[in-house]
Order: C-alpha cells, then structure tokens, then sequence
C-alpha cells in the first residue's frame, strides 16, 4: 500500500501550525536541507532583475514582528493567541522569544491592523 501526494496534502493541512514547524524541521535535520535557503534566495532574484526600486513597488507582503512584550505580557499573549490562533503554551513561548514574527506573508492592512492591536496590549512591534 503506497501513500499518495494527495494523502500527505491532506495530512499537513490538518497539522497545526506548531505541529508543522516541527515536523519541517525533522524533514530538514533528515534529508540535510533547509526550507529557509529557497525562500532566500528566490526573494532576493527580483530585486536583482528589477533593482531596488521594482522590488519596493512588488512589496504587498508583510511580516510583522513583535519586538518585545512590555509590561503587560498577559495581555501581549492573549492577542497573540487572538491573531495566530495558537495555543497558550505556544502564544506564550512566541512572546517570550521575542523578537520574532507573530504573522508572516500578510497585506499592509492586516499587518497594520495586528500592529494596533499588539501596541494597545504593550507589545512594540514592527513590520517589514
């Protein structure tokens, strides 16, 4: 019995979001590779092709990045378990590493609107 594209498809879309950052980094640690490496450099060809100035105008994903929770850590990590849907243990370890992204890849409006959000409950916040 062999196991089909679809049927792994399937299988990833029913991970959650923490059980597929693992399991990218067993595929990673098995085969000797990382994910990160493609992304890298296919970002950085249009920016090459075009100049900067091309690659300012196709910028319509964002990242947003939480600096730091501040002085009201709860309230930062009950918004980030609004935003990304984590669970507390996740929320939490997200906030305490801080700086890292809370949400990768999002439009300049939903990015601004997360940013609010973090800087109403203490976070400091950027976007890039």
């Amino acid at each position: 019995m062999s196991i089909t594209k679809e049927q792994v498809i399937e299988f990833i879309e029913n991970m959650s979001v923490l059980e597929l950052a693992e399991f990218v980094k067993e595929l990673e640690e098995k085969f000797g590779v990382s994910a990160a490496a493609p992304v890298a450099m296919v970002a950085g060809v249009p920016g090459a092709a075009g100049g900067a100035e091309a690659a300012a105008e196709e910028k319509t994903e964002f990242d947003v990045i939480l600096q730091s929770a501040g002085d009201k850590k709860v309230q930062v990590i009950k918004v980030v378990r609004e935003i990304t849907g984590l669970g507390l243990k996740e929320a939490k370890a997200l906030v305490d590493g801080a700086p890292k992204p809370v949400k990768e890849g999002v439009s300049k409006e939903e990015a601004e609107q997360i940013k609010t959000k973090l800087e109403e409950a203490g976070a400091t916040v950027e976007i890039k």
